[in-house]
């Protein structure tokens, strides 16, 4: 819908700069929507690092990966509730809630006695959090003109990049300081605070959906998912081979469940065409979740590679590994405002540079050294290179997303990009974890046991960005 001041005699088209973007009123929603983003983010990396003094002061070890796996599951129910939510109350009001239901999930983990009490936190957290995720890519093309999403879509991704920098940072002062209950008071205060900002900048309705009405929920396929991800998260950590493909089995049984339903529901969580395998929308969803795949298995390793194989401290360890996301950032960034060609190329450049940059750390991680300067510079470039080359398709694999989708499911694709992103992220962590494993990271263990684990995890990942070599294809 035009807007009163952009209506002339004569065709006028909105400015599509980063001016236009980052001034006025763009300004205001802008900060909103990629604020949730980054507070989401940042309270990922704050819990993480807390973790480990938050056992120590109210015990739970036995329950300390599940911290981590209730957190995804509700962030991805979340994702999926999200395009109700935004259906019933409209971008304002929607927005405001996600944000007060975080900052909630952030009140119970503060004052949280013990580890269930701290779990049920992470869940309310977990939930709030994939709500605002969501909301925020869904509602860009409700704050914004058309020819602002690609920016605007490279910015909220982007503080991913700013979140990984910042949160284990943020997490080790409180920690330090032995005041861990006061970095979740401090996030709450911050939500309550978007909350405030969401209510004052974003519109009340979307103008092309009526507000209001029943909205139905798909529980059985947000049923079957979640049990899909809480069974591919138990594999992750069973001990052997056999337990593994156990696990693994099920899920994809669950999995193949949740694809036949979800195809003949009237009540959908992915668009109509994203199932059809032939279809524009699930080359996009490939595409998207092989990135995602591939940067996983760095996230979640390379730290502890690093301490390992090349006498890191953790807190050095950790900004290397953010190179990773530092890099994402900087390609969203760079080819947010590119050309229809150059978009193009980039869908083919961004997964070559990732398949380079997994091809060199297969090389150079495994190896063991004293991390002098000189050794650590091919590491930290190959990291760069991943990043980057995500980052240099990711805005516009969004785009094409709401763009392909019909306008009556353009809320439902924008919420579904985030579940994508998450049930990607999820499976992609448990998998890293039974590779690395299986080549000997637990047994035989120490430097050569880790050393395997590198060579073959980089090896094995190394596939994903291939495989988006071909897909890209499909996606041009």
């Amino acid at each position: 819908m035009e807007r009163p001041d952009l209506i002339a005699t004569s065709p006028v088209v909105p400015p599509a700069g980063w001016r236009a973007l980052l001034s006025g009123a763009n300004a205001a929603r802008l900060l909103a929507l990629a604020g949730g983003v980054a507070l989401h983010a940042v309270n990922v990396y704050i819990a993480t690092t807390l973790l480990p003094t938050v056992v120590t002061a109210i015990g739970g070890l036995d329950l300390y990966a599940w911290n981590t796996t209730l957190f995804v599951v509700a962030s991805i129910l979340g994702s999926a509730l999200s395009s109700r939510l935004l259906g019933l109350t409209g971008p304002k009001l929607g927005y405001a809630l996600a944000s007060l239901v975080f900052a909630l999930g952030a009140v119970i983990c503060a004052v949280a006695p013990n580890m269930p009490f701290m779990l049920l936190g992470r869940l309310v957290q977990g939930l709030g959090g994939g709500l605002l995720f969501a909301l925020a890519y869904a509602m860009i093309r409700i704050a914004f003109d058309e020819a602002l999403w690609s920016r605007a879509m490279a910015l909220v991704s982007g503080m991913w990049g700013v979140a990984t920098l910042i949160g284990p940072a943020v997490g080790g002062m409180f920690a330090e300081w032995g005041v861990w209950r006061a970095a979740f008071w401090s996030v709450a205060g911050v939500a309550a605070l978007f909350a405030l900002l969401a209510c004052w900048t974003l519109p009340g309705r979307d103008p092309q959906q009526p507000r209001g009405g029943k909205v139905a929920l798909p529980w059985l396929q947000l049923l079957l998912l979640t049990l899909a991800l809480l069974a591919i998260s138990t594999a992750s950590a069973a001990t052997g081979l056999a337990l593994n493909g156990l696990w693994l089995l099920l899920a994809m049984t669950l999995a193949a469940l949740f694809l036949r339903i979800e195809r003949s529901s009237p009540n959908r969580l992915l668009p109509t065409m994203a199932l059809h395998w032939r279809s524009s929308l699930a080359g996009l969803y490939a595409m998207m979740s092989l990135l995602v795949l591939m940067v996983t298995s760095g996230e979640i390793f390379v730290p502890l590679f690093l301490q390992v194989l090349h006498q890191q401290s953790a807190l050095v360890a950790g900004y290397l590994a953010a190179l990773m996301a530092a890099g994402w950032t900087l390609g969203s960034i760079i080819s947010a405002g590119a050309s229809a060609r150059a978009i193009d190329r980039a869908f083919l450049a961004g997964p070559l540079l990732g398949l380079l940059g997994m091809i060199a750390l297969a090389w150079r991680v495994p190896s063991q050294d004293a991390g002098s300067v000189p050794e650590l510079a091919p590491i930290c470039l190959a990291l760069g290179l991943v990043g980057l080359g995500v980052g240099l398709t990711w805005p516009h694999l969004l785009t094409r997303v709401l763009k392909a989708a019909p306008p009556h499911e353009q809320e439902l694709a924008g919420a579904s990009i985030t579940a994508v992103q998450l049930l990607a992220t999820a499976t992609g962590a448990a998998l890293a974890g039974m590779v690395a494993n299986a080549a000997g990271l637990i047994e035989p263990g120490g430097v050569p046991g880790t050393a395997a684990a590198a060579r073959w995890l980089f090896v094995v990942f190394a596939l994903a960005p291939l495989l988006a070599v071909i897909v890209a294809r499909r996606c041009r």
